[in-house]
């Protein structure tokens, strides 16, 4: 009886958390959506954390939605080029980068993008809201290169779809939870809402997410979601994984000032 006790609490006791490799750190960002000053508040805190924490092999990851709706999605963009000359910075792309690139194709896909966001990506490259408003839909569409070069959108054609690091899988919107990590449709880790947020079973991995907004960071075991809405909140948040342990790290806006606030997670 006292044997099949302590194989029971043993095994319990050595349940594993989940966890990324030993000696490394990993800062995970939510939806941004255009709030530079968010972003910036927030690369200072993962920088004065990262100084304070003990050496590891830091890693960190923006899970996509850099543009559109918040006011300056050109220099979320132009900063997080700057902090990947200095870190190692990996983004993932959203369904808004994907919006935003394919506006180039097709005037018809220039409408939606305008209507979710994409108006607000534009005037962030420099044009004026007269010379916007003046401008139909073709015109738009016809002066688009020259406003955005080549450059700057082969460099958000290159974001990556998905990142796995030990028991953690990160993605912009989810995955199909129906098909292994390894075949996941592009469509799927962009734009997946219902049959990945309803599923209660295990995943592969746990993923951490973006995409849908939540009022706190959704931690569901088996997913992760970390979009509390920057662009309507004021809030942008960072989670935080070493070893098994989790932390968020969050900006947010208050009367015209910006806080940082630190959690451990459970």
């Amino acid at each position: 009886m006292l044997n099949t006790l302590s194989k029971i609490f043993r095994s319990r006791s050595q349940i594993q958390r989940p966890a990324v490799p030993d000696g490394t750190r990993y800062y995970v960002i939510g939806d941004i959506h255009g709030r530079l000053d968010l972003y910036e508040a927030l690369i200072d805190a993962v920088e004065r954390d990262d100084a304070a924490s003990i050496p590891a092999a830091t890693q960190i990851i923006l899970l996509g939605d850099l543009v559109d709706r918040g006011p300056d999605s050109a220099g979320v963009i132009e900063r997080t080029r700057k902090w990947q000359k200095e870190r190692n910075v990996r983004v993932l792309a959203g369904n808004h980068e994907e919006m935003f690139l394919q506006s180039f194709e097709k005037p018809d896909i220039l409408r939606h993008f305008l209507k979710h966001g994409g108006r607000e990506t534009i005037l962030s490259y420099g044009i004026s809201q007269k010379q916007f408003n003046a401008m139909t839909l073709e015109e738009m569409h016809a002066f688009l290169p020259q406003l955005i070069p080549q450059s700057e959108r082969d460099y958000i054609a290159a974001f990556e779809e998905m990142i796995v690091a030990g028991d953690y899988a990160f993605v912009h919107a989810g995955i199909d939870p129906a098909v292994p990590l390894n075949a996941q449709k592009r469509s799927d880790m962009l734009w997946i809402r219902d049959r990945f947020l309803d599923h209660q079973g295990a995943l592969e991995k746990v993923v951490v997410h973006g995409h849908t907004i939540f009022d706190k960071v959704m931690d569901c075991g088996n997913r992760i979601g970390i979009d509390t809405g920057a662009f309507r909140s004021g809030v942008l948040t960072a989670l935080v994984l070493e070893g098994d342990s989790r932390r968020t790290i969050q900006t947010s806006t208050n009367d015209d000032q910006i806080t940082v606030e630190i959690a451990q997670s459970a």
